[in-house]
C-alpha cells in the first residue's frame, strides 16, 4: 500500500520558483496553504531547500535528500537519494496515518519526483521575477486540472495568486513506491 505523492510548489507566471536558493515573494496566504498541506505529514526536500528554511518545521517530519553522509541536522531524517527518501516517507506516512507525502523542493528534487507524482498543488504567483530555478507547467497529457481558486493580493501578500490543483491521469502501471 502506498500513500499519494504530492508536489507542493509556488511558481511565478514565467515559471520561476526561486533565486539564490530563496523564495522571491511574500505571500502569507500561500504559506498558510503550505502549512495545511504539510502538517502531520512527512515532507521530502533537498538539502539546499532545508538549509534555506534552516530548521525542521513544527508538526511535520522532515526528510532531507542529501549525498553528504555527515549532514545530520537534529530533528531531521536523511536519505542518500530520492528513492530512499520516498520509501522512508511512505513508511512514516503509513505510521502517521497521513493522506499524502508532500515533496516541497527544490527544483532538482521536483524534477526527479515528477514521474511518480500523483498530485500537484501549485500556487501560480502573478509576477515575472528573475530567477535561477524553474518549474515546468504540468503536462496536460499526464495531469488533469482538478481545482482552481483565484485570489487578489491580501494585506500580507505581495502579489495576486491562483491555487491550482492537478491530479495524475490514470495509468496502467503498478505501484511506483513500495
Amino acid at each position: 500500500m502506498s500513500v499519494p505523492l504530492s508536489i507542493i510548489v509556488a511558481v511565478a507566471d514565467n515559471g520561476v520558483i526561486g533565486r539564490d536558493n530563496q523564495l522571491i515573494w511574500r505571500l502569507r496566504s500561500d504559506l498558510q496553504r503550505f502549512k495545511s498541506l504539510t502538517l502531520g505529514r512527512p515532507m521530502v526536500m533537498g538539502r539546499k531547500t532545508y538549509q534555506s528554511i534552516g530548521k525542521p518545521l513544527p508538526g511535520r517530519e522532515t526528510i532531507v535528500v542529501t549525498r553528504d553522509p555527515a549532514f545530520r541536522p537534529e530533528g531531521v531524517l536523511t536519505a542518500a537519494n530520492l528513492d530512499a527518501a520516498i520509501a522512508l516517507a511512505q513508511e512514516r506516512a503509513l505510521a502517521l496515518g497521513a493522506d499524502s507525502v508532500p515533496v516541497v523542493g527544490g527544483g532538482d528534487v521536483y524534477r526527479q519526483a515528477m514521474p511518480a507524482t500523483d498530485l500537484i498543488r501549485l500556487t501560480r504567483v502573478h509576477c515575472a521575477p528573475e530567477g535561477d530555478t524553474w518549474f515546468p507547467d504540468p503536462d496536460p497529457v499526464l495531469f488533469a486540472e482538478t481545482g482552481r481558486e483565484s485570489h487578489p493580493a491580501g494585506p500580507h501578500d505581495e502579489f495576486s495568486f491562483t491555487f491550482i490543483d492537478y491530479s495524475r491521469r490514470p495509468r496502467d502501471e503498478g505501484p511506483r513506491w513500495s
